[in-house]
């Protein structure tokens, strides 16, 4: 059901709804939640059935241009589903204690997978749901495969039900549903022959199964009473690379999409940013870094500025060579510029988790504190902190930040503004 919170649309008035009323189906199909209204909405005719708040219920006819839109806003229902499985590389299960309490929920939703790009595993995914992301075309979905094989899929999710994964993507695939697929990579488990597998049985499905991300294990300092995983090698991750480009060039396409992680860890170079095609997968750090470089190289230009600018720029220590060179490309187009990449060791996490976005407010504050000497302000990445808000994973806000440490704080939130900021900001 739909509850009506605001109904000011020339088609509300039209259709006497109200604020109030409550949308309980669409053409007859009850209705569940907001995407019912999505998708229904787009269409040119359907039937509301409409309870008012006196209790009434009523059919609506409803009968629109195709692109003109109800424009309905309904109470919103947070509910969200959760995960049932054990998977031995869960990060929440390495999550230490004051983090943001949004942290520790452990979100499997495929509504949240089609509407915000969360990675979900279907495997508490009813047949009668699967029908349903058919009947909306929910598309694109992003889906944690981790592996194709039944009992190895089993073994990583820590669910003896998580074998269903090639029958639930084929039946979405040839319902056209678009998916993105992430397998997340544990040492010497679902890596070498498993992953050849894994790739294959995912590329049978292509282009609806559009792509495959791999990515490394996260491993935190919070691991007490968890199976035991080793860190990636060198050696592994060459051999992964290695995997990859010849597995990409039997496809013709680049379908497997490595995590910058192995690149940084192979000591390898990037792939160039054409690469990666339409950055689908970036947020799962799938090409970022080629990115960045990209875009700050197209806003490069030589200038000199009219006094000394003594700049800080927060990175992780995986990120810290890219970032240093970047800052001395800067410093030698702009005069007076004096920009420097500072490495933030993970303390709170562990030091083998390097990437900049899980680096905490307390762990910058304290290596800004450290280097208080050699810079006027900081430029600090926003991807440390949380979405549409300036909160950091340890609830640590920026303002919080700049209190203590006494400078400057610039938050760089796109790579074309990184430039920009290191002159501007």
């Amino acid at each position: 059901m739909l509850e009506i919170i605001s109904a000011k649309s020339r088609l509300a008035k039209k259709f006497n709804l109200k604020k109030g009323d409550v949308i309980l189906a669409f053409d007859g199909i009850p209705a569940e939640d907001v995407l019912d209204y999505i998708f229904y909405d787009s269409k040119p005719n359907f039937v509301l059935r409409v309870k008012s708040r006196g209790g009434n219920e009523r059919d609506i006819v409803i009968d629109k241009d195709e692109p003109e839109s109800l424009n309905l806003t309904f109470k919103e229902d947070t509910k969200i589903k959760t995960c049932h499985n054990h998977c031995m590389f869960c990060f929440v299960d390495q999550m230490g204690e004051g983090m943001r309490e949004s942290l520790y929920v452990k979100d499997d939703d495929y509504t949240m997978s089609f509407m915000c790009g969360n990675f979900v595993t279907l495997t508490n995914v009813s047949d009668s749901e699967l029908d349903r992301i058919i009947r909306l075309h929910l598309s694109p979905l992003y889906v944690s495969v981790h592996a194709m094989g039944e009992k190895l899929r089993c073994e990583l999710l820590g669910n003896r039900f998580a074998g269903k994964i090639c029958e639930q993507l084929k039946k979405l695939t040839d319902a056209k549903i678009t998916v993105h697929c992430q397998a997340v990579i544990v040492p010497d488990k679902n890596d070498g022959k498993q992953l050849e597998y894994t790739a294959r049985k995912l590329f049978e499905m292509y282009p609806y199964v559009k792509d495959l991300a791999v990515v490394p294990t996260g491993i935190t300092k919070f691991r007490e009473g968890l199976a035991k995983i080793p860190d990636f090698t060198k050696q592994q991750a060459e051999a992964l690379l290695d995997l990859c480009d010849g597995l990409n060039a039997k496809f013709g396409v680049n379908f497997i999409l490595p995590a910058d992680e192995y690149f940084v860890r192979s000591g390898r170079e990037f792939k160039p940013a054409s690469f990666y095609g339409d950055f689908s997968q970036i947020e799962n750090g799938i090409g970022m870094t080629s990115k960045f470089i990209s875009e700050f190289e197209e806003s490069l230009y030589e200038t000199s500025l009219k006094s000394a600018r003594r700049v800080a720029v927060i990175t992780g220590v995986s990120a810290y060579p890219t970032i240093e060179k970047l800052c001395s490309e800067a410093n030698s187009a702009v005069k007076n510029l004096h920009a420097f990449a500072l490495p933030v060791e993970n303390k709170f996490f562990g030091s083998s988790v390097t990437c900049t976005g899980l680096l905490t407010g307390g762990d910058i504050a304290e290596e800004l504190e450290r280097n208080r000497d050699r810079y006027d302000c900081a430029i600090v990445p926003a991807n440390t902190l949380k979405e549409f808000e300036d909160v950091f994973l340890d609830d640590m806000t920026v303002r919080q930040l700049k209190r203590r440490v006494g400078k400057k704080i610039i938050i760089n939130r796109s790579t074309q503004d990184f430039f920009k900021n290191l002159i501007k900001g």
